[in-house]
C-alpha cells in the first residue's frame, strides 16, 4: 500500500491537467509541463483531482507509484506557484553577479567562475553592505532547480573549520574544532 501514491492531487483553479496515453501534461499561469509515465501506472484526471493508481502490485510498480504522484504533485504546484532556492556566498571577498543567463562567481580561486544558467530557471543577485552576497534561483520545474542549486554549491562547498562557502539560507553547518582543541 502506497500511503503517499494513493493521495490525489488537488487541481487549482487556472491550472489544466491532461492525460495523453503515457504522457501527462501540466499547463498553469507560469508555464507548462510535461511528464512521461511508466506504462505500468496509469493517470486519471476526475472531478478537479489527478488520481494515479497502478496496474498490478509488482515491486516496480509499487515503488514508482508514489513517484509518480510526487512528480505531478510538484508540476501542479510549479506551474501554478513556482519555486525558488536561496543561497548565501559565506567568505572574505566572494561575490556573485548575474548578467543574463550567466552567473559570475568570484570564491576565492585564482579565476573566476563563468556559470551557466539554463533558460528555464531565472536567477537574481543581491549584495548588500556588511551582508553575505545572495544567489535567488527561480523556476516551475522543482528537480531542475535543484539539479542548478547543487551545481552551484558544488563549486565551493562549505567547509567545517571556518564555515566558508556556499550554503543554502537557513542551513546550519556544525562547525569542528581546530588542532587546538585536540589538547
Amino acid at each position: 500500500m502506497s500511503r503517499i501514491g494513493n493521495l490525489p492531487v488537488e487541481i487549482p483553479e487556472k491550472v489544466t491537467v491532461t492525460v495523453d496515453g503515457e504522457n501527462v501534461n501540466v499547463k498553469g499561469p507560469l508555464g507548462e509541463l510535461d511528464q512521461v509515465v511508466k506504462p505500468g501506472i496509469t493517470v486519471k484526471v476526475e472531478d478537479g483531482k489527478v488520481l494515479v493508481k497502478r496496474v498490478d502490485d509488482s515491486k516496480e510498480n509499487k515503488s514508482m507509484h508514489g513517484l509518480y504522484r510526487t512528480l505531478i504533485g510538484n508540476m501542479v504546484t510549479g506551474v501554478s506557484e513556482g519555486y525558488s532556492i536561496q543561497q548565501e556566498l559565506v567568505g572574505v571577498g566572494f561575490r556573485a553577479e548575474a548578467k543574463g543567463q550567466v552567473l559570475e562567481l568570484s570564491l576565492g580561486y585564482s579565476h573566476d567562475i563563468y556559470f551557466e544558467i539554463p533558460v528555464e530557471v531565472k536567477v537574481e543577485t543581491k549584495t548588500e553592505r556588511r551582508k553575505n552576497p545572495v544567489i535567488t534561483l527561480s523556476s516551475i520545474d522543482k528537480q531542475l532547480l535543484g539539479q542548478v542549486a547543487a551545481k552551484i554549491r558544488s563549486l565551493r562547498p562549505p567547509e567545517p573549520y571556518k564555515g566558508k562557502g556556499i550554503k543554502f539560507v537557513g542551513e546550519h553547518i556544525r562547525k569542528k574544532a581546530g588542532k587546538s582543541a585536540s589538547v
